[in-house]
């Protein structure tokens, strides 16, 4: 398996990487809107197999204080192969100088976090566009 990663977002296809996200599975993100949050983002990957793309994640940063990692998805052929590690750890290691780096993960993912430095915050607290969604697929709790 030869991978190649590129850290610039130039000839992406968003479709493409629409499909990724489906396939994850991560939901349905609609291409001009993974575009604009790319864009919006001070660090991004994209992994290719063969000019197929197999993953990609993203971090929406300041610069100095916070770094936020998400959308961290990688073809279901290429997980369990240590795809997701290796993407988790480049985005981390783009986002060294920050005083910190958070993310919120799929439920049931919080171990395969935790292997790579991320502990549970104690504080964290969201707003949902739709809160009873976000309570369903367990991202939110009732309390």
């Amino acid at each position: 398996m030869t991978l190649e990663w590129r850290d610039t977002q130039d000839g992406v296809d968003w479709d493409e990487l629409t499909e990724l996200y489906r396939l994850a599975p991560l939901g349905n993100k609609k291409a001009a809107e993974l575009q604009t949050v790319f864009s919006a983002s001070l660090f991004k990957c994209f992994v290719y197999d063969a000019g197929q793309l197999v993953g990609a994640g993203r971090v929406l940063a300041d610069g100095v204080d916070c770094a936020y990692l998400c959308d961290v998805a990688v073809h279901p052929s290429f997980q369990g192969t240590g795809l997701g590690k290796a993407l988790v750890s480049r985005l981390v290691a783009l986002s060294r100088h920050h005083k910190k780096i958070i993310l919120y993960a799929v439920p049931g993912k919080e171990v395969f976090y935790r292997k790579l430095g991320f502990r549970r915050m104690n504080t964290a607290m969201a707003i949902f566009a739709d809160p009873a969604q976000a309570l369903e697929r367990g991202y939110i709790r009732e309390d």
